[in-house]
């Protein structure tokens, strides 16, 4: 005679991976958290940059509006560290308070019709200090509160927020630029970030009083985490290979849209807010895939091929002639994008363990830093020999490099029975 248990197991294997991390009461809360805040940050982007591109048509301030947005990779692991001691929600709880703080001073400042592009770029500083954590507090509380063995599904779940955010919130942000002006479109992103902020009061729960207050030594602590990425061969390799990305690939789906929407097809901020859309839903519907057969992927190969791939499909959309065939290649490289960049969140995850993982996911927030020096570079090489023979530079020296990561440590991350390759 079978176990009444026996039908619930059953049930259970039987169950979408896809929808098997909301099983948890945390991921429940910290869902709709993150897709709210990511949401807001998507339509803050797009009404920013667009409004400092036509105040000062100048394609190297834009540049410097999204360099803007990463100075604070450089604190990245000091804040890591803070999440390991004093719990990943709590600080990712006041980084959001911040956020929602700042939203509501550019909103006063509109309705006022005192906002300035020197305004804007003060701002953009003050939360480009800790919004590149955002992404490393969010992927630690997701592998604190969920169970190793839905870890890929949760993870792919779990970046639908972002993927989904650059479709709604790019936009949405547009539209409500264009509807209702700057100001109010501001309030919406105000009141996004302080529901967001609410429902992450719902997550997980603060690490104990006691294991905090036993660990005293900051520096060595942080120096610790530093040595086990440099000391794991397929952390490193990671690492590496999520500089690259941040320098060569997302600079041309990212901070240079604008100038693709205005300059080379010729295209208004609705158009803009297709294009990012369209990077967008690709992006989504890897997540999407990976969160669906998670578990037969094999994390280090899956995440080298798809950055070959991903770099292929950005060269491509350079050489589109019009919006249609570009926002295509978009789609495709967007989906690329996940299908790396999910099996490296979870190789790295996997590999740190429960005592170095906010710290090694704010080194991998460190290496962000690539993207605003790329941003950087490539609106100086713009102006100068064009944004194709730039894009097509950036797409090539990817492939190469990539190739050059995958053998140097072939033997950490190409073999079927290697630990990055763990299911």
């Amino acid at each position: 005679m079978s176990s009444p248990v026996t039908p619930m197991i059953a049930r259970a294997k039987r169950r979408p991976q896809l929808l098997a991390p909301f099983e948890v009461r945390s991921f429940r809360f910290q869902w709709p958290a993150d897709l709210l805040t990511s949401w807001a940050i998507e339509m803050e982007m797009l009404i920013l940059g667009w409004y400092i591109l036509m105040e000062t048509g100048s394609v190297l301030l834009l540049t410097l509006f999204g360099a803007l947005q990463y100075v604070g990779t450089l604190i990245a692991p000091l804040l890591g560290l803070a999440g390991d001691r004093l719990g990943h929600r709590n600080v990712l709880c006041a980084m959001r308070a911040v956020y929602a703080a700042l939203a509501s001073s550019v909103a006063g400042l509109a309705l006022l019709g005192v906002i300035s592009p020197a305004w804007v770029f003060g701002i953009a500083a003050v939360s480009g200090l800790i919004r590149p954590s955002d992404l490393a507090m969010r992927n630690a509380l997701v592998a604190e509160t969920i169970p190793g063995d839905r870890l890929m599904a949760a993870m792919g779940v779990a970046r639908t927020t972002s993927d989904s955010a650059r479709i709604v919130g790019a936009l949405a942000g547009a539209g409500l630029f264009a509807l209702l002006g700057m100001g109010l479109a501001y309030l919406v992103v105000a009141l996004f970030y302080a529901v967001g902020f609410f429902l992450t009061l719902g997550v997980g729960a603060p690490r104990n009083a006691v294991d905090r207050l036993a660990r005293v030594s900051f520096w060595r602590d942080l120096r610790e985490g530093l040595v086990f990425v440099r000391d794991s061969p397929q952390s490193l390799a990671a690492m590496w290979l999520a500089f690259l990305v941040n320098l060569t690939a997302f600079p041309l789906t990212s901070g240079l849209l604008p100038y693709v929407a205005r300059d080379i097809y010729h295209i208004g901020q609705t158009g803009l807010g297709t294009l990012i859309a369209s990077f967008a839903t690709g992006a989504l519907l890897g997540s999407l895939l990976v969160s669906m057969v998670g578990r037969s992927l094999r994390p280090a190969r899956m995440m080298l091929v798809s950055a070959v791939l991903w770099y292929s499909l950005l060269l491509i959309f350079v050489q589109m002639p019009d919006a249609a065939s570009g926002r295509l290649m978009l789609v495709l490289a967007g989906f690329a994008q996940s299908l790396s960049m999910v099996p490296m969140a979870v190789m790295l995850l996997h590999n740190a363990g429960a005592k170095f993982r906010g710290r090694v996911m704010g080194v991998r927030m460190l290496v962000i830093y690539g993207l605003p020096v790329g941003l950087l570079a490539a609106g100086a090489l713009i102006e100068r020999i064009g944004f194709a023979a730039t894009a097509t530079a950036y797409c090539l020296f990817g492939i190469l490099a990539t190739a050059a990561i995958a053998l140097r440590w072939r033997a950490a991350l190409w073999p079927l029975d290697a630990a990055a390759n763990s299911r």
